[in-house]
């Protein structure tokens, strides 16, 4: 995955992707994986996000401080791992009481159900609808 970023990234440079907005994303406290999360990374930066990637084991704290630090426009929240789903919700919580900022959420077992459990603005199950639904929520933000 690191291997496909590193040549992608410049292709994205030379296509001129200018970013229109700001995403903080990573993978919840307790959790390493990332290949869901380099995804969507990778594809917010094409449809014009600088993207802030903070990795894997990424403490509640740090997402909301990240987002404040950058004035990040979005917040992104993965995990893979059934067992870190809680610190999902912890996640979702300490960006809510720090911003305003619409926080999403995916991972293989987020669903779209626990997503509106734990108060997230939204749930991707992929890659490409993660997309969709950041441009949707940014831009609603900007009308709003």
């Amino acid at each position: 995955m690191k291997g496909a970023v590193a040549v992608l990234e410049p292709l994205l440079l030379e296509a001129g992707v200018e970013p229109e907005f700001t995403a903080v994303i990573g993978t919840v406290q307790g959790d390493l994986h990332d290949v869901g999360k380099g995804l969507v990374a990778m594809m917010w930066t094409a449809a014009g996000f600088e993207v802030i990637d903070l990795g894997t084991d990424v403490a509640p704290d740090t997402f909301a401080a990240a987002a404040a630090a950058h004035d990040a426009d979005l917040v992104g929240v993965s995990a893979l791992i059934t067992t870190t789903m809680a610190v999902m919700r912890d996640s979702v919580e300490a960006v809510k009481g720090a911003t305003e900022i619409p926080v999403v959420v995916g991972g293989a077992p987020v669903t779209a159900e626990f997503a509106d459990e734990i108060g997230a603005d939204g749930f991707a199950p992929d890659a490409g609808a993660a997309v969709v639904l950041a441009r949707r929520l940014v831009g609603e933000a900007a009308i709003g």
